[in-house]
């Protein structure tokens, strides 16, 4: 057998930050139970989720302005992460979505639902 290996991330990863709504125990906390010798806790998932980068749109850069916000959050099951930077560019990470659902078929079309509805531009 071979054992190929493309990233180590002895760290919380942006893979997993879907954990901080889907799972019993997020990565972050998994992560502060295992630096400080706590058990660590179930990564069961609670619900099935999509997670969804905020990326700055193509051809603006400045001050971030983020459209459809208001409508993406008033629906159920959609958690949006803004990590607080001010200005973006074209496919700078600003943020990230994460939508649970009781269906990964019902995650999926809400995604899809946002990511036409919100947006990043200058």
């Amino acid at each position: 057998g071979e054992l190929l290996i493309n990233e180590v991330a002895p760290r919380p990863h942006n893979s997993g930050h879907h954990t901080i709504e889907s799972a019993y125990t997020s990565q972050f906390e998994q992560h502060l139970r295992a630096i400080l010798g706590f058990p660590l806790g179930s990564t069961k998932i609670i619900m099935p989720s999509v997670m969804l980068n905020l990326l700055g749109e193509p051809n603006y850069s400045g001050n971030a302005i983020y459209t459809g916000f208001n409508e993406s959050i008033a629906i159920e099951g959609v958690n949006v992460h803004i990590y607080g930077k001010t200005t973006t560019k074209p496919y700078r990470k600003m943020g990230h979505v994460t939508i649970i659902d009781e269906t990964i078929e019902k995650a999926k079309a809400k995604a899809d639902n946002i990511k036409n509805k919100l947006k990043i531009i200058a």
